[in-house]
């Protein structure tokens, strides 16, 4: 049945149209009127010009007499070159002295009634279909005065395409080298949209295109709800297009972002971003706005944005809107916005970002020094005031004075400790357990900057000239009281919410919780793999950990624990710069482990890893003093700088840096420490931040109950889930549940994986690799319903299993990998429509070793360090080493485990008389040693059963099963033949 018109992407695209021109007053832009050398739709933009400004329009024909419009095209052009059509936007043009505006904004107010006019003059226009080269063609285009502002791809899920498919068509089928699409100059932004999801990108860079969700969120996670009566994408053509709200958008919102870097060879080099709001961003920032121009100071907001939210553009945002909201009396309702945080890329990207907003100097203050300088800022009537924490209650008590004026008060998120800064030394001669009791005890009795906040704020009482807005990603009770909207429950509430289940689905977060082990269940599995002779053949690491039980202060074993796997499992992460936290329970607890790492990792010869530790004070321990800058050997304003570089990998801390602290390569974090609350949550957080290359992240807990970590989670999380007990073995058992339906085969997979691995892929792989999984999404496509949830369930779990495992030992088992990294792509592509593509480009990072050819990878294994070089091939073909288990038993085992036989050491013998025969055959030995594997097996099968025959009558009741069962004839001739061609091909 063929799809009805009403169902395909052209009437998705008539309607999205139809409603801009319909609802919206937009005009209908045509091909005719679009000048495809400079980008801009000349009719739209000289009707706007003719329109608004008469007058420079009549002094410039003055000047140009006919060649004017090519004059202003020009000149134009030139501008959008130089400035970017942002800033064109905002401040137009000047031409021979002649003032040209590009568009008018809304003024904050109603007084100005010829501004008011003037903004009702612009023109927006959109053009379906525009043909911006010869050839390609772009489903809509919306022109703000004649200027491109916004492009759109859009799929109906009908049809089989979806804005997945869309996404791949901006980054493989247009370039940001074509003048619609050139980077600050023209489009602003790119959307790909279908009914369901829209994406946005503001820079088109082929495969790096960098696509943002443009999404409400469900149920706390990502994508739209489903909306009666509407496509769930609704609210970008019924809002955002709506005519005030674009507009408000590119006066508002949008602004080029510019960081200097200094390269390697000391030359500042600078990074421009075009930053277009994230929906939860704008929604945030309106809902905010629109409820303090109706209700007026005295209010308190809760925004409650998990880390991955872009909380630093949020707040710039608000605090300029803020700083300029008047109500509908044309008052304006705040006189003042503070800032309060302790952040210095605030302070400069809040300047930039409001800079580039309001075109004006000197609209921002920082205030470092003391209250006087506050007092100065506020009474020269500074409209966004930024200034520390610390100054918190200088400011309340200042406001407190000022009750004739109103002003609003934004808090960044800010966790940092307050404790540490004059702490006593640790006396000598408290044990272990006296440190962890004394600093929890100090711990629970400092106020973090929150509770410093709230304590203050109630000291004062809430002031009804005074708002506050607080940013937080995971507030606390006091937090959500003092700050939060009373729900109909009556309890208090998040204004704002963009969940961290959100950040983490959309990819700006990593889930923490994905690999959180105990050290028991971390002990056990490591321990099933040493003892379990089903692991042989994979010759699995012997146990990293060799005690049953640790002593809850034996950090000389925790040590060893911890060395032993962040270099056998951890080190191997984000192409070796993977770095790994270790949370102590006191400043003792840190000063002794730094000594045990120091001397550990000399007894052993180790020249990869090298220590920082991390506590405020000073530590006398057995007659000697101790403090971080003395042990490190460098100041502490160093240490994060230092910490970044490739010179140190784990870092040893003492409540110091267990908040506020971003280390994107953090990988790996060992606990032993209690946490509880939030406190858990801040802590195991500091992995959460993304990095080229970062996979995952792994949290091997000393101390702590799974159960009390999920709680402590779960108010900021939704839906959080950890694991229950491992049991490894299960891979095997799934594996071969997995293999009962026929979907799988293993020369697909070895085919598949081999392509994945090249350096460099050519268009016959990519053909190649795609059919590999095609074939198996083909049997699968023959299963029943049932059968399809039962091997998706199953191949979800092997994975995540697998995952945990790794995480455990440096676990060698290539085919187990191979079908690991398989089944994660035949999973996307099981899960993806028709027309969707499977992306190559993301290879999987590997794990523990490198899956090349005959990569070599020494691996020191269990208590006695016992070395073994293990050559891993994962080609499907070629040299393979002999694994440690004689392959001979292995192929027994394989054949048993398939077949329910118990063939054993006699049928061994028969396996290699069958060996004997082949690898003395001449015809056979040159076929080999000329063929790949897959052609050589062509003659071996024709000649299989001669070898069979010829030594059947010494072996008849081995051959008997070869005979008559024709099932496990096609195994043993595959087994058989691998091995004979590796024995000839040596």
């Amino acid at each position: 049945m063929n799809t009805p018109d009403m169902l395909k992407e052209k009437e998705f695209q008539a309607l999205v149209k139809n409603h801009l021109i319909g609802e919206h007053s937009y005009f209908e832009g045509t091909n005719a009127d679009y000048d495809n050398h400079y980008a801009i739709d000349t009719t739209q933009l000289f009707a706007f010009l003719e329109d608004t400004q008469p007058k420079a329009m009549r002094k410039l024909t003055e000047i140009y007499k006919g060649q004017t419009r090519k004059k202003i095209l020009f000149r134009l052009d030139q501008e959008l070159k130089r400035r970017g059509m942002i800033d064109v936007l905002r401040k137009g043009i000047k031409d021979y002295g002649v003032q040209l505006q590009l568009a008018y904004f809304q003024p904050p107010t109603t007084l100005n009634k010829e501004l008011l006019e003037l903004y009702k003059k612009n023109r927006l226009s959109v053009t379906e279909e525009l043909v911006h080269k010869k050839g390609e063609r772009i489903d809509l285009v919306v022109f703000l005065n004649g200027l491109p502002v916004l492009a759109f791809e859009l799929k109906n899920e009908f049809t089989g395409q979806d804005a997945a498919y869309a996404k791949e068509q901006w980054k493989q089928d247009r370039s940001g080298q074509h003048q619609l699409f050139r980077f600050k100059e023209r489009t602003i932004a790119v959307f790909a949209m279908d009914t369901s999801e829209a994406f946005m990108a503001t820079k088109l860079d082929g495969e790096n295109t960098y696509f943002l969700p443009f999404n409400k969120g469900q149920n706390g996670g990502k994508g739209n709800p489903i909306v009666e009566g509407k496509h769930s994408t609704h609210y970008i053509w019924e809002d955002l297009l709506a005519p005030d709200q674009l507009l408000e958008v590119l006066d508002k919102f949008v602004f080029l972002s510019v960081e200097e870097e200094e390269g390697d060879d000391g030359k500042i080099r600078r990074k421009e971003k075009v930053i277009f709001p994230r929906y939860h961003q704008r929604d945030a920032v309106k809902s905010v706005v629109m409820d303090a121009k109706a209700n007026g100071p005295g209010a308190s907001y809760l925004i409650q944005h998990s880390a991955g939210s872009g909380k630093t553009n949020s707040i710039s945002w608000l605090s300029h809107r803020l700083a300029t909201l008047h109500n509908n009396e044309n008052e304006a309702v705040f006189d003042g916005t503070i800032v309060v945080t302790d952040r210095k890329v605030l302070d400069k990207q809040l300047q930039k970002a409001v800079y580039q907003l309001e075109h004006k100097a000197g609209m921002v203050a920082k205030i470092e020094e003391d209250s006087s300088q506050l007092a100065d800022a506020l009474n020269n009537e500074t409209k966004i005031i930024i200034t520390t924490i610390q100054k918190f209650p200088y400011i309340l008590d200042k406001l407190g004075t000022l009750k004739d004026k109103n002003y609003a008060i934004i808090i960044d998120e800010a966790h940092s400790s307050t404790s540490g800064k004059n702490m006593a030394a640790l006396t000598t001669g408290l044990t272990l357990e006296e440190a962890a009791e004394l600093d929890q005890n100090e711990e629970k009795n400092t106020r973090d900057t929150e509770d410093q906040i709230v304590e203050d704020i109630r000291r004062i009482g809430k002031q009804e000239n005074i708002s506050f807005f607080a940013f937080t990603a995971t507030p606390k009770g006091s937090t959500l009281r003092m700050f939060g909207t009373e729900g109909e429950d009556g309890k208090p509430r998040p204004f704002h919410l963009y969940s961290m289940k959100q950040a983490i689905e959309e990819g700006f977060i990593m889930d923490v919780l994905q690999n959180y082990m105990t050290y028991n269940m971390y002990y056990r599995v490591a321990k099933q793999i040493q003892d379990d002779p089903e692991f042989e053949a994979a010759k699995a690491t012997k146990a990293i950990s060799r005690f049953v039980s640790l002593h809850p202060h034996n950090i000389d074993q925790k040590t060893e624990v911890i060395v032993e796997h962040f270099r056998k499992v951890s080190s191997t992460k984000i192409g070796g710069q993977a770095k790994a936290m270790v949370v102590t329970s006191s400043r003792l607890h840190a000063v002794r482990y730094k000594l045990a790492f120091e001397k550990y990792i000399k007894k052993k010869g180790y020249k990869d890893l090298n220590t920082l530790v991390a506590f405020s004070g000073t530590v006398k321990d057995g007659g000697e003093e101790y403090t971080e800058p003395g042990m490190n050997g460098f100041a502490e304003k160093q240490l994060p700088q230092k910490f970044d570089t490739d010179d140190y990998q784990i870092l040893l801390l003492a409540e110091k840096y267990q908040t506020g602290f971003d280390q994107p390569k953090l990988h790996t974090m060992y606990v032993d420490k209690k946490l509880s609350g939030v406190k858990a949550v801040q802590t195991l957080s500091r992995l959460n931040r993304t990095y080229p290359g970062k996979e995952n992240t792994f949290v091997l807990d000393f101390v702590n109950d799974p159960e009390g970590i999920r709680e402590a989670f779960e108010p900021y999380y939704e839906d959080t889930v950890l694991e229950g007990d491992l049991d490894p073995n299960e891979l095997y058992s799934i594996q071969q549940e997995l293999e009962a339906y026929m979907v799988l085969k293993e020369e697909e997979i070895n085919g598949f994986v081999d392509i994945l691995y090249k350096d460099s892929h050519t268009k016959r792989d990519q053909e190649l690799s795609n059919n590999y999984i095609d074939q198996a999404k083909r049997r699968y496509e023959g299963l029943t319903d049932e059968e399809k949830r039962d091997f998706v369930s199953k191949a979800k779990k092997l994975n995540s299993i697998y995952m945990l495992v790794l995480q455990v030992t440096p676990f060698e088992d290539p085919d187990l990998h191979k079908l690991w990294v398989y089944l994660r792509y035949l999973l996307k592509k099981i899960s993806l429509k028709k027309g969707d593509k499977v992306e190559l480009q993301d290879k999987v990072v590997l794990e523990y070793y490198s899956l090349k050819k005959n990569e070599e990878a020494n691996i020191s294994l269990g208590e006695d360090n016992e070395a073994y070089t293990v050559n891993l091939d994962v080609s499907g073909g070629g040299k393979q080493d002999e694994p440690p288990k004689d392959p001979l038993t292995a192929i027994l085992e394989r054949l048993n485990t398939r077949n329910g036989t118990e063939f054993g050491e006699h049928e061994k013998l028969n396996i290699q008389q069958i060996v004997d025969i082949a690898t003395e055959d001449k015809t056979l030995q040159t076929q080999a040693q000329n063929n790949t594997f897959q052609d050589f097996e062509l003659g071996f099968k024709k000649r299989f059963m001669d070898y069979v025959v010829e030594g059947y009558d010494k072996n008849q009741g081995f051959f008997d099963k070869i005979l008559s069962d024709d099932f496990f004839q096609e195994q043993i001739q595959e087994y058989i033949g691998e091995y004979v061609y590796e024995k000839l091909t040596k």
